[in-house]
Protein backbone atom coordinates (compact mmCIF):
# COMPACT_ATOMS: atom_id res chain seq x y z
CA UNK A 1 0.00 0.00 0.00
CA UNK A 2 1.72 3.60 -1.18
CA UNK A 3 1.99 5.59 1.96
CA UNK A 4 0.44 9.22 1.45
CA UNK A 5 2.14 12.60 1.85
CA UNK A 6 1.25 15.87 1.96
CA UNK A 7 3.19 18.57 0.06
CA UNK A 8 2.47 22.39 1.31
CA UNK A 9 3.73 25.45 -0.34
CA UNK A 10 2.11 28.59 -1.57
CA UNK A 11 4.45 28.11 -5.05
CA UNK A 12 2.48 26.07 -7.34
CA UNK A 13 5.94 26.07 -9.18
CA UNK A 14 7.49 24.03 -6.20
CA UNK A 15 4.06 21.81 -5.86
CA UNK A 16 4.54 20.74 -9.23
CA UNK A 17 8.03 19.69 -9.34
CA UNK A 18 7.62 17.80 -5.74
CA UNK A 19 4.41 16.18 -7.19
CA UNK A 20 6.51 15.31 -10.55
CA UNK A 21 9.14 13.63 -8.40
CA UNK A 22 7.34 12.14 -5.84
CA UNK A 23 4.39 10.76 -7.49
CA UNK A 24 5.55 7.53 -9.33
CA UNK A 25 6.37 6.49 -5.53
CA UNK A 26 3.50 7.67 -3.42
CA UNK A 27 0.37 8.90 -2.95
CA UNK A 28 1.10 12.86 -3.31
CA UNK A 29 -1.77 15.52 -2.25
CA UNK A 30 -0.65 19.12 -3.01
CA UNK A 31 -1.69 21.70 -0.90
CA UNK A 32 -1.41 25.67 -1.29
CA UNK A 33 -1.90 26.77 2.20
CA UNK A 34 -1.39 25.24 5.51
CA UNK A 35 -5.06 26.26 6.21
CA UNK A 36 -6.31 23.74 3.57
CA UNK A 37 -3.48 21.08 5.12
CA UNK A 38 -5.82 21.13 8.20
CA UNK A 39 -9.01 20.69 6.80
CA UNK A 40 -7.59 18.08 4.46
CA UNK A 41 -6.24 16.44 7.38
CA UNK A 42 -9.86 16.07 8.80
CA UNK A 43 -10.19 13.11 6.15
CA UNK A 44 -6.81 12.01 5.68
CA UNK A 45 -3.86 11.20 7.67
CA UNK A 46 -0.78 11.40 6.13
CA UNK A 47 2.08 9.05 6.92
CA UNK A 48 4.47 12.48 5.72
CA UNK A 49 4.09 16.07 5.46
CA UNK A 50 6.74 18.47 3.61
CA UNK A 51 5.90 21.73 4.75
CA UNK A 52 7.02 25.27 3.48
CA UNK A 53 8.09 27.69 6.06
CA UNK A 54 7.58 31.44 4.14
CA UNK A 55 3.87 31.42 3.17
CA UNK A 56 1.57 34.16 4.20
CA UNK A 57 -1.07 34.17 6.54
CA UNK A 58 -0.18 30.57 8.47
CA UNK A 59 3.53 30.23 7.81
CA UNK A 60 5.20 26.51 8.79
CA UNK A 61 6.63 27.45 12.32
CA UNK A 62 2.89 28.32 13.70
CA UNK A 63 1.80 25.39 11.43
CA UNK A 64 3.74 22.86 13.21
CA UNK A 65 2.93 24.05 16.20
CA UNK A 66 -0.48 23.48 15.60
CA UNK A 67 0.00 20.22 14.49
CA UNK A 68 2.29 19.44 17.58
CA UNK A 69 -0.47 20.35 20.06
CA UNK A 70 -3.41 17.97 18.38
CA UNK A 71 -3.01 14.37 19.80
CA UNK A 72 -4.61 13.60 16.50
CA UNK A 73 -1.81 15.16 14.39
CA UNK A 74 1.48 14.88 16.88
CA UNK A 75 3.09 11.72 15.51
CA UNK A 76 2.80 12.46 11.92
CA UNK A 77 6.36 13.45 10.85
CA UNK A 78 6.98 16.86 9.26
CA UNK A 79 10.28 17.83 6.74
CA UNK A 80 10.88 21.44 6.32
CA UNK A 81 11.19 22.76 2.74
CA UNK A 82 12.87 25.86 3.00
CA UNK A 83 14.96 29.08 1.50
CA UNK A 84 16.51 29.76 4.81
CA UNK A 85 19.72 27.90 5.64
CA UNK A 86 20.87 29.42 8.48
CA UNK A 87 21.70 27.45 11.95
CA UNK A 88 19.17 29.53 13.93
CA UNK A 89 16.10 29.15 11.52
CA UNK A 90 17.33 25.03 11.77
CA UNK A 91 17.39 25.25 15.47
CA UNK A 92 14.05 26.72 15.65
CA UNK A 93 12.62 23.81 13.39
CA UNK A 94 14.08 20.77 15.25
CA UNK A 95 12.90 22.42 18.30
CA UNK A 96 9.47 22.70 17.08
CA UNK A 97 9.45 19.07 15.93
CA UNK A 98 10.49 19.21 12.24
CA UNK A 99 12.67 15.92 11.86
CA UNK A 100 14.44 17.50 8.97
CA UNK A 101 15.35 20.52 6.57
CA UNK A 102 15.39 20.32 2.86
CA UNK A 103 16.46 23.46 1.09
CA UNK A 104 14.87 25.00 -2.21
CA UNK A 105 15.32 24.23 -5.11
CA UNK A 106 15.75 20.82 -3.78
CA UNK A 107 16.99 17.79 -6.41
CA UNK A 108 15.50 14.82 -6.90
CA UNK A 109 17.62 12.58 -5.47
CA UNK A 110 18.07 14.85 -2.44
CA UNK A 111 14.01 15.31 -2.16
CA UNK A 112 13.60 10.93 -2.51
CA UNK A 113 16.57 10.14 -0.17
CA UNK A 114 15.33 12.14 2.97
CA UNK A 115 11.68 10.89 2.71
CA UNK A 116 13.16 7.18 2.03
CA UNK A 117 15.08 7.62 5.21
CA UNK A 118 12.69 8.78 7.53
CA UNK A 119 9.29 6.80 5.66
CA UNK A 120 11.18 3.91 5.76
CA UNK A 121 12.61 4.09 8.93
CA UNK A 122 10.60 1.37 11.15
CA UNK A 123 11.43 -0.74 8.22
CA UNK A 124 15.14 -0.88 8.52
CA UNK A 125 15.28 -0.85 12.15
CA UNK A 126 12.99 -3.92 11.65
CA UNK A 127 15.41 -5.43 9.14
CA UNK A 128 18.51 -4.86 11.15
CA UNK A 129 16.76 -6.15 14.23
CA UNK A 130 16.33 -9.39 12.05
CA UNK A 131 19.57 -9.16 11.33
CA UNK A 132 20.85 -9.19 15.34
CA UNK A 133 18.52 -11.94 15.74
CA UNK A 134 20.06 -14.15 13.68
CA UNK A 135 23.36 -13.26 14.25
CA UNK A 136 22.58 -14.11 18.23
CA UNK A 137 20.49 -17.27 17.04
CA UNK A 138 23.62 -18.62 14.83
CA UNK A 139 26.54 -17.59 17.77
CA UNK A 140 24.04 -19.29 20.64
CA UNK A 141 23.51 -22.19 18.17
CA UNK A 142 26.99 -22.73 17.63
CA UNK A 143 27.67 -22.66 21.17
CA UNK A 144 25.41 -25.14 22.28
CA UNK A 145 26.40 -27.21 19.12
CA UNK A 146 30.23 -26.47 21.17
CA UNK A 147 28.66 -28.20 24.45
CA UNK A 148 26.67 -30.71 22.91
CA UNK A 149 29.76 -32.28 20.78
CA UNK A 150 31.90 -32.54 23.79
CA UNK A 151 29.07 -34.82 25.32
CA UNK A 152 29.26 -37.91 23.77
CA UNK A 153 26.58 -39.13 26.39
CA UNK A 154 23.27 -36.70 25.32
CA UNK A 155 23.92 -36.47 21.28
CA UNK A 156 20.41 -34.06 20.07
CA UNK A 157 19.56 -33.22 23.88
CA UNK A 158 19.63 -29.72 23.04
CA UNK A 159 17.33 -29.55 19.35
CA UNK A 160 14.98 -32.25 21.04
CA UNK A 161 14.59 -30.18 24.70
CA UNK A 162 14.23 -26.40 22.36
CA UNK A 163 11.51 -28.35 20.24
CA UNK A 164 10.13 -29.49 23.59
CA UNK A 165 9.90 -26.44 25.41
CA UNK A 166 8.49 -24.50 22.39
CA UNK A 167 5.45 -27.06 22.58
CA UNK A 168 5.21 -26.64 26.40
CA UNK A 169 5.52 -22.28 26.41
CA UNK A 170 2.84 -22.00 23.86
CA UNK A 171 0.35 -24.29 25.22
CA UNK A 172 0.83 -22.37 28.23
CA UNK A 173 0.30 -19.20 26.56
CA UNK A 174 -2.99 -20.49 25.54
CA UNK A 175 -4.01 -21.92 28.69
CA UNK A 176 -3.38 -18.97 30.80
CA UNK A 177 -0.99 -20.56 32.77
CA UNK A 178 1.51 -17.79 34.70
CA UNK A 179 0.06 -15.55 32.19
CA UNK A 180 1.18 -12.15 34.39
CA UNK A 181 4.90 -13.30 33.84
CA UNK A 182 4.79 -15.05 30.33
CA UNK A 183 3.02 -12.08 29.24
CA UNK A 184 5.76 -9.67 29.62
CA UNK A 185 8.40 -12.56 27.52
CA UNK A 186 9.49 -12.27 24.22
CA UNK A 187 8.63 -16.30 23.94
CA UNK A 188 10.54 -16.77 20.57
CA UNK A 189 13.85 -15.68 22.78
CA UNK A 190 12.81 -17.39 25.36
CA UNK A 191 12.93 -20.68 23.81
CA UNK A 192 16.31 -19.79 21.77
CA UNK A 193 17.93 -18.96 24.81
CA UNK A 194 17.27 -22.53 26.32
CA UNK A 195 19.95 -23.67 23.76
CA UNK A 196 22.09 -22.38 27.05
CA UNK A 197 20.78 -24.43 29.57
CA UNK A 198 23.47 -26.93 29.42
CA UNK A 199 26.73 -24.84 28.21
CA UNK A 200 28.35 -24.84 31.81
CA UNK A 201 29.33 -28.23 30.54
CA UNK A 202 31.89 -26.43 28.82
CA UNK A 203 33.92 -26.16 32.71
CA UNK A 204 33.05 -30.49 33.13
CA UNK A 205 36.26 -32.78 33.17
CA UNK A 206 35.71 -35.23 29.88
CA UNK A 207 36.19 -38.17 32.24
CA UNK A 208 32.93 -37.52 33.53
CA UNK A 209 31.28 -35.83 31.02
CA UNK A 210 31.78 -38.73 28.71
CA UNK A 211 31.57 -41.44 31.14
CA UNK A 212 30.44 -44.76 29.87
CA UNK A 213 28.46 -45.38 32.68
CA UNK A 214 27.28 -44.19 36.21
CA UNK A 215 29.05 -41.46 37.87
CA UNK A 216 30.15 -42.34 41.39
CA UNK A 217 29.28 -39.66 44.24
CA UNK A 218 32.07 -37.65 43.95
CA UNK A 219 31.83 -37.55 40.12
CA UNK A 220 27.91 -36.73 40.17
CA UNK A 221 29.12 -33.08 42.43
CA UNK A 222 31.60 -32.36 39.80
CA UNK A 223 29.09 -32.42 37.45
CA UNK A 224 26.55 -30.66 39.39
CA UNK A 225 28.50 -27.48 39.07
CA UNK A 226 27.44 -27.19 35.66
CA UNK A 227 24.91 -25.16 36.93
CA UNK A 228 26.16 -22.86 38.80
CA UNK A 229 29.21 -22.79 35.73
CA UNK A 230 26.83 -21.98 33.31
CA UNK A 231 25.58 -18.99 35.41
CA UNK A 232 29.16 -17.65 35.23
CA UNK A 233 29.71 -18.48 31.59
CA UNK A 234 26.34 -16.34 30.96
CA UNK A 235 26.51 -13.74 33.23
CA UNK A 236 30.18 -12.40 31.91
CA UNK A 237 28.51 -12.75 28.52
CA UNK A 238 25.82 -10.22 29.24
CA UNK A 239 28.51 -8.27 30.95
CA UNK A 240 30.62 -8.03 27.67
CA UNK A 241 27.50 -7.46 25.50
CA UNK A 242 25.07 -5.72 27.38
CA UNK A 243 22.74 -8.31 26.30
CA UNK A 244 19.95 -8.02 29.57
CA UNK A 245 16.58 -10.04 28.51
CA UNK A 246 17.78 -13.31 26.22
CA UNK A 247 20.76 -13.67 28.23
CA UNK A 248 18.74 -13.31 31.71
CA UNK A 249 16.42 -16.19 29.90
CA UNK A 250 19.28 -18.19 29.21
CA UNK A 251 20.75 -17.46 32.64
CA UNK A 252 17.70 -18.23 34.69
CA UNK A 253 17.56 -21.93 32.55
CA UNK A 254 21.19 -22.83 32.80
CA UNK A 255 21.40 -22.53 36.60
CA UNK A 256 18.00 -23.38 38.20
CA UNK A 257 16.18 -26.80 35.37
CA UNK A 258 18.14 -29.18 38.59
CA UNK A 259 15.65 -27.29 41.20
CA UNK A 260 12.91 -29.37 42.28
CA UNK A 261 9.55 -27.86 43.10
CA UNK A 262 9.78 -29.88 46.73
CA UNK A 263 13.21 -28.07 47.59
CA UNK A 264 15.54 -31.16 47.13
CA UNK A 265 17.39 -29.70 43.96
CA UNK A 266 20.75 -28.41 43.25
CA UNK A 267 22.30 -26.19 43.19
CA UNK A 268 20.54 -23.69 45.24
CA UNK A 269 17.84 -25.89 46.92
CA UNK A 270 15.32 -23.71 46.14
CA UNK A 271 11.61 -24.92 46.52
CA UNK A 272 8.33 -23.85 44.47
CA UNK A 273 7.85 -20.27 43.30
CA UNK A 274 11.46 -19.39 44.17
CA UNK A 275 12.76 -21.16 41.09
CA UNK A 276 12.27 -19.06 38.62
CA UNK A 277 9.52 -20.16 36.00
CA UNK A 278 12.40 -20.22 33.40
CA UNK A 279 14.00 -23.33 35.59
CA UNK A 280 11.07 -25.13 36.32
CA UNK A 281 9.90 -25.04 32.67
CA UNK A 282 12.90 -26.38 31.76
CA UNK A 283 13.08 -28.89 34.54
CA UNK A 284 10.04 -30.94 33.09
CA UNK A 285 11.49 -31.31 29.07
CA UNK A 286 14.90 -31.96 30.52
CA UNK A 287 13.91 -34.95 32.33
CA UNK A 288 11.47 -36.19 29.66
CA UNK A 289 14.88 -36.23 27.24
CA UNK A 290 16.57 -37.88 30.00
CA UNK A 291 14.30 -40.56 30.21
CA UNK A 292 13.35 -41.35 26.80
CA UNK A 293 17.03 -40.90 25.50
CA UNK A 294 19.33 -43.88 25.35
CA UNK A 295 22.40 -43.53 27.57
CA UNK A 296 26.06 -45.49 27.95
CA UNK A 297 24.29 -46.84 31.33
CA UNK A 298 20.41 -47.41 30.24
CA UNK A 299 18.07 -47.80 27.97
CA UNK A 300 15.46 -45.27 26.83
CA UNK A 301 12.10 -45.81 28.16
CA UNK A 302 9.13 -45.29 26.01
CA UNK A 303 7.00 -42.35 25.92
CA UNK A 304 3.77 -43.29 28.02
CA UNK A 305 6.33 -44.40 30.33
CA UNK A 306 8.03 -41.26 30.84
CA UNK A 307 4.47 -39.25 31.25
CA UNK A 308 4.02 -41.31 33.90
CA UNK A 309 6.80 -40.27 35.68
CA UNK A 310 6.67 -37.34 35.31
CA UNK A 311 2.80 -37.16 36.54
CA UNK A 312 4.16 -38.99 39.42
CA UNK A 313 6.67 -36.18 40.02
CA UNK A 314 4.08 -33.62 39.89
CA UNK A 315 4.53 -31.57 43.14
CA UNK A 316 7.51 -33.08 44.45
CA UNK A 317 10.07 -32.79 41.22
CA UNK A 318 7.95 -30.77 39.29
CA UNK A 319 5.61 -27.66 39.09
CA UNK A 320 1.96 -29.22 39.31
CA UNK A 321 0.46 -26.75 37.21
CA UNK A 322 3.20 -26.90 34.11
CA UNK A 323 2.70 -30.72 34.38
CA UNK A 324 -0.94 -30.89 33.90
CA UNK A 325 0.22 -28.55 30.80
CA UNK A 326 2.83 -30.95 30.01
CA UNK A 327 0.17 -33.96 30.19
CA UNK A 328 -2.15 -31.97 27.59
CA UNK A 329 0.43 -31.22 25.02
CA UNK A 330 2.18 -34.58 25.72
CA UNK A 331 1.12 -36.20 21.95
CA UNK A 332 2.55 -33.15 20.62
CA UNK A 333 5.72 -33.79 22.25
CA UNK A 334 5.80 -37.43 21.29
CA UNK A 335 5.08 -36.32 17.49
CA UNK A 336 7.65 -34.04 17.33
CA UNK A 337 10.44 -36.03 18.93
CA UNK A 338 9.23 -38.98 16.03
CA UNK A 339 9.91 -36.37 13.91
CA UNK A 340 13.37 -35.75 15.04
CA UNK A 341 14.14 -38.98 14.93
CA UNK A 342 13.00 -39.24 11.58
CA UNK A 343 15.03 -36.25 10.36
CA UNK A 344 18.86 -37.90 11.44
CA UNK A 345 18.41 -37.73 15.39
CA UNK A 346 20.51 -40.38 17.26
CA UNK A 347 18.07 -43.38 17.71
CA UNK A 348 16.24 -42.91 21.11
Amino acid sequence: MQKTIFVVDDSSTNLSAAEGVLEKHYNVITLSSAERMFNVLERVKPDLILLDIEMPDMDGYDAIQLLKNNTLYEHIPVIFLTRLTDDVNEAHGIELGAIDFITKPFSEAVLLNRIRQHLHIDEIIQERTSQLIRLQNSIVFTLANIVENRDANTGGHIERTTVYIEILLNAMVQQGVYADEINTWNIESVVSSARLHDVGKIAIPDAVLNKPGPLTEEEFDTMRTHCLAGEKIIVQMAFQTGEIEFLNNARWSAVYHHERWDGTGYPYGLKGLDIPLQGRIMAIVDVYDALTTERPYKQPIPHEEALRIIKSESGKHFDPQIVSVFCDVHEQIADARKSIKAAGEPPT
